[in-house]
């Protein structure tokens, strides 16, 4: 039997297999990387996986590895494996954790956002969550402390349940629909909390900055800056369709006597609602913007232009990753 012709080891799978410059490549991409099957893949096949690309980037190329194969084993690896320091990422803090956690968290918050210790449990499970997630797909390898995870964790969490309690006090005479939607509300403002507390590290010492190459440069706070920022509006763009939809549809059906006859149904109904708009809205706004992110040279703080300038005095652009 004829063998298939040796793969070459020339396929960059340092990059996403799809344009990163164009929004479709970006979402073909994500829906790769946020697919919750992964979660079910065996140590040994993530192992597995890692050795493929490992052996791949190093030169070698496994026998009768097809292009299709490397792709998936890429994908896999990236899947579990921290891009910058290579380490197995925490289960539930990983991308491909998202719609599942997601869609029982914001499911309950949805559900049960009626009494105070409900909406203060459930908001402490959501960034409790938040924080793991947050920690598992910062940028950088930079390691980051007890007392930093700490201090962002309780600020997070006080910020979601402060917005949650005061909003809630404030629709009491308002339309139940109103009500419906101070989670969302609490969601938002603890993610622009707790993303910028809990990758804090970054924005005092930077993070690395490359060129197109992926030749480290150096690090820059500025980067962090933009990094961050873009973090924030594609979470909140993410729990927007999940918690802004579920809610109208809830409401109407909540008037039918279906629901009254089967209250029971109410939270399955809700969750699985939140899980389909959060199998699409997770991949589409994890792709508003490229997770290899770019900025001018020219719009580093000074230090970091400094440091860049003596390394390579015409270079315009540099790279980063943005995290997630």
């Amino acid at each position: 039997q004829k063998m298939p012709p040796s793969l070459p080891a020339t396929i960059n799978i340092r990059e996403p297999r799809w344009d990163q410059s164009t929004f479709q490549g970006r979402a073909k991409h994500f829906f790769m990387v946020t697919d919750p099957r992964n979660l079910l893949l065996s140590g040994a096949t993530l192992e597995e996986a890692r050795r493929v690309v490992e052996d791949y980037r190093a030169g070698t190329v496994h026998p009768g590895l097809t292009e299709d194969q490397l792709w998936r084993a890429k994908y896999i690896y990236d899947s579990a494996f921290h891009p910058d320091t290579g380490e197995k990422m925490l289960l539930v803090g990983r991308m491909s954790a998202q719609v599942p956690m997601n869609m029982t968290i914001t499911g309950c918050m949805l559900t049960f956002y009626r009494t105070t210790p409900a909406v203060l449990f459930w908001q402490w499970v959501n960034q409790s969550f938040n924080a793991i997630v947050n920690y598992t797909n910062r940028s950088g390898d930079a390691p980051i402390t007890p007392s930093q995870l700490g201090t962002a964790y309780v600020s997070a969490t006080t910020g979601a349940v402060v917005t949650a309690l005061g909003l809630k006090s404030l629709t009491k005479h308002l339309p139940a629909i109103i009500g419906r939607y101070v989670p969302f509300a609490a969601v938002a403002a603890a993610n622009c909390i707790n993303i910028p507390l809990m990758r804090q590290r970054e924005l005092k010492l930077g993070i690395p900055v490359t060129d197109e190459n992926g030749n480290r440069l150096g690090e820059s706070t500025a980067a962090a800056q933009k990094a961050i920022l873009q973090v924030v509006v594609s979470r909140i763009g993410m729990a927007a369709p999940a918690m802004a939809i579920p809610p109208v549809i809830m409401n109407m059906l909540e008037k039918r006597a279906f629901l009254k006859r089967y209250p029971y149904l109410n939270a399955p109904l809700q969750v699985g609602l939140v899980g389909l708009c959060l199998v699409f809205a997770t991949p589409l706004c994890c792709a508003l913007f490229p997770q290899k992110s770019s900025m001018p040279v020219s719009s580093l703080e000074p230090e970091a232009q400094d440091q860049i300038r003596k390394k390579d005095p015409w270079l315009e652009t540099v790279y980063f990753n943005k995290g997630l």
